[in-house]
């Protein structure tokens, strides 16, 4: 029997890839083989699906069912976001479908004890020291909101930014003030590459321990482990230049932190390490769970697989 040619094909472990690219105006497919975008005079793009965590889509993309397909074959996120990423609408699932850290992840959010250990863990990740003791989950949050207005007061002071309060329409875009717009920019980008992670890992991206009731509370609590070493500093540094396109100023910027810290490579260790905390043993993986698209005999080594 002859040798194959090509290896057999395997997904790009997320640690590998690129976080996050966004695309407008456009009509996203596949052809000839390839992942493209093609604009209006008809001008392929080429996008290496396999290698980017997450497609942000913003308002003006259409996307065709081959090209969802192949999405989902290779682990990309596709999320459909508003004008300048303010706003996530719905998002795709990389990948296979297994239920044992979905359940793992809810026993955790339904035991009030697991619960609060869990965000107690969150807590001290984020700020670096152990939370007061003897505080409930709703105090907890009540502390962190505190920091969180200060935090954002001081930085605004180190970069000379006239700061109010955070705020701003996402209806209404354009009315918001060069920070608010910079901060919203900057935290679309690292909710986009939290959620492919949390998707990828095998967890609901809804099912939170913070953050509560919304499509996203889970995003939001990884999330913010990261903010303020990654993206919030960001945003101020580029709001105090006042620059024309605001936005994409922070886009790249947010690239470039995210490859700097090696951002990727973290979120799902801090996942299982949040979530550990929780002291509840998890479940084993289900006889007929679904397994990743493109099948690998050998493991991969990264939990950012599912299979």
């Amino acid at each position: 029997m002859t040798e194959p040619i090509l290896p057999p094909l395997k997904p790009i472990p997320i640690k590998e890839r690129l976080s996050v690219l966004f695309l407008e105006k456009g009509q996203l497919d596949v052809l000839d083989g390839a992942f493209v975008v093609v604009d209006k005079n008809g001008v392929r793009t080429h996008i290496p699906v396999g290698g980017v965590s997450c497609l942000m889509l913003e308002p003006g993309t259409r996307v065709s069912h081959a090209a969802v397909t192949l999405a989902a074959r290779v682990g990309c996120l596709l999320v459909w976001v508003g004008e300048a990423g303010v706003r996530l609408y719905a998002s795709g699932q990389p990948g296979g479908a297994r239920a044992d850290r979905l359940l793992y992840q809810a026993q955790l959010a339904l035991d009030d004890t697991a619960r609060l250990k869990v965000v107690r863990k969150m807590y001290e990740l984020r700020f670096k020291e152990k939370p007061p003791e003897k505080r409930s989950v709703q105090q907890l949050r009540g502390i962190e909101g505190a920091r969180v207005k200060k935090m954002y007061e001081l930085l605004a002071r180190q970069y000379r930014v006239p700061w109010a309060r955070r705020n701003y329409d996402a209806d209404n875009w354009g009315s918001g003030d060069i920070p608010n717009r910079c901060l919203s920019s900057a935290t679309a980008c690292l909710y986009g590459v939290c959620e492919a992670a949390i998707l990828a890992a095998g967890y609901a991206p809804a099912v939170g321990f913070i953050h509560t009731g919304k499509p996203q509370s889970f995003v939001y609590d990884i999330a913010d482990i990261f903010k303020f070493e990654t993206v919030i500093p960001i945003a101020f540094r580029i709001a105090a230049r006042k620059p024309y396109d605001p936005e994409r100023d922070v886009r790249i910027a947010c690239r470039d932190i995210f490859r700097q810290t090696k951002l990727l490579k973290r979120i799902i260790p801090t996942i299982e390490q949040v979530l550990a905390a929780g002291e509840i043993k998890p479940p084993p993986m289900h006889e007929e769970a679904v397994t990743i698209a493109i099948q690998n005999k050998e493991q991969l080594g990264d939990a950012g697989h599912r299979g």
